[in-house]
This record gives C-alpha cells, structure tokens and sequence, in this order.
C-alpha cells in the first residue's frame, strides 16, 4: 500500500514538472509571434500609406467643410481580426474623430467611418 502510494505521488510530481515545461514553451513560442507579425506590417506599411493618401484625397474632395490638406492621424494601430478569427488590420484614427481599418496583408481599406469610404469597402454578402 505505502508502494503503490509512493508511485502515486511521484507520478503526479512528474506529471507536474511536464505540464510545467510544456507552458513554459507554449509561452515563449508565443511570444516569438508577435515578431513574425511585425515583419508582415512593416512589409504591408507601403501600402497602406499609399491607400490612405489616396483615401484622404478623395474624402477631403467630399467634404467641403475640411481644410485643404484634410484630416491628421492621430494614432496607428495594429489589431488582431477578431470578427475573422485571424489576420492583423491596421486600424488609423483622424483627429476629426473617424477612422479607417486597412488589411495588413494587402493593404486594402476593410473598414472606415467616413460616409465617402461606404462604397468602397467589401460587401458583407
């Protein structure tokens, strides 16, 4: 009985220091991740900036209230796709409150508050 008890607890003990070292790799290959990420959005950076000029050209035409050299960002972001289960978008705010949301790996514009952008977004069909 005290044998069998013995093996128990070492099983136990083994089993813990396994699942132990498991985590610990999970978590450091997912921390690795973030680095293959950043490479794909540097590449897709081009891009991007490309659309927004050209997006902030053609709302700054739309709106009239606007000064000529049109919004600001404010801020960049880079964003897991959480309503597509996968992907990155970047996601850029305007000092005039709006924003708009680019596809980090092709560059296109998937989202955007601004009226003039509406018909250029992806159907949802």
């Amino acid at each position: 009985m005290k044998n069998s008890v013995i093996i128990l607890i070492g099983v136990i003990i083994a089993l813990i220091i396994v699942g132990g070292a498991i985590a610990y790799t999970s978590m450091q290959n997912f921390q690795d991740e973030p680095v293959a990420v950043e490479n794909n959005v540097s590449n897709a950076t081009e891009v991007i900036n490309a659309t927004t000029v050209t997006s902030d050209s053609q709302s700054t035409t739309s709106n009239s209230d606007r000064d000529s050299s049109g919004p600001s960002v404010v801020s960049e972001d880079v964003k897991f796709n959480k309503q597509a289960g996968e992907g990155y978008y970047r996601e850029v705010n305007y000092d005039d409150g709006n924003f708009r949301q680019y596809d980090v790996d092709t560059g296109k514009l998937i989202g955007s508050s601004y009226d003039s952008d509406q018909d250029k977004l992806p159907s949802m069909e």
